[in-house]
């Protein structure tokens, strides 16, 4: 306990799988948490659950209006945020992702979310975890934000054409933040991880696509992670509560790889 004791949290899509894991054991260590979800019943349902300082507020990362919104209520209700974990976002919106059939609007639609929403998040995260200046001019300053990529980020996955892009660019993306951070002296850590095949909504997605057998699927990509088991929801927000703490106080631009030792073969 008390890992993250005191510190203000921002979770977004923390109403289920990864984001909800990753709220509840940031709560559990002392966090006080606030779920930036677009689903408000999933949303609401977390917060219930967590109790104590827990906020629900409904947010499209799409926004630009909204990630000023949400810092706002933040401040407001918490205080100047410490770790912002930008973990929504979305696999696809059609049936199948291979080249040939993948349209623009499904390409703009998960690169909105996937890129756009990160980016979004890491302009108005820094602004608000720098609000009173930063470090630099004698401030409180300092912070940690931890991007949700994949290993889809690191590894080709063809029949994710899209879903796969946003990915590389949340990690390639992680690291130019974290080291514009660090030259301007803020204080504030800038990581992303990379989780493989993980027991989530998402995983059944990623397993169906393109009408696959759910139930084949799983057990062909389990064969390919040499731990021989998929990993948990917990798995991955245990990382997150990682580098979100000061334990990993000289960890920054760094890619956290969660996938059973998948990309190591």
């Amino acid at each position: 306990m008390g890992r993250v004791e005191g510190k203000v949290a921002v979770v977004t899509g923390g109403g289920t799988g990864i984001g909800r894991a990753a709220a509840t054991r940031l709560a559990e260590e002392g966090a006080k948490v606030t779920i930036a979800e677009f689903d408000a019943k999933t949303g609401q349902e977390i917060v219930d659950e967590l109790g104590g300082d827990a906020k629900f507020i409904q947010h499209d990362v799409r926004d630009e209006d909204s990630w000023k919104s949400l810092f706002a209520a933040v401040a407001q209700h918490h205080g100047r945020p410490d770790i912002l974990v930008n973990n929504a976002g979305i696999l696809a919106t059609e049936n199948n992702q291979h080249l040939a059939v993948t349209d623009m609007e499904q390409w703009r639609a998960v690169q909105k979310v996937n890129v756009e929403g990160v980016f979004l998040g890491c302009k108005y995260g820094v602004e608000a975890m720098t609000a009173n200046g930063g470090r630099a001019k004698g401030g409180d300053g300092g912070g940690a934000i931890v991007n949700m990529s994949s290993i889809a980020g690191l590894v080709a996955t063809a029949h994710l054409v899209a879903y796969g892009a946003s990915k590389g660019a949340v990690r390639q993306m992680t690291k130019s933040v974290a080291i514009d951070c660090a030259k301007r002296g803020l204080g504030i850590r800038c990581n992303s991880v990379h989780p493989g095949v993980i027991v989530t909504n998402m995983g059944n997605q990623v397993m169906g696509m393109g009408n696959g057998d759910v139930e084949a699927n799983w057990a062909e990509r389990l064969s390919l992670v040499p731990r021989g088991e998929p990993g948990q929801a917990v798995d991955v927000a245990n990382c997150i509560l990682f580098l979100a703490s000061d334990e990993a106080r000289h960890i920054t631009g760094a890619e956290l790889v969660v996938d059973g030792g998948m990309t190591a073969i």
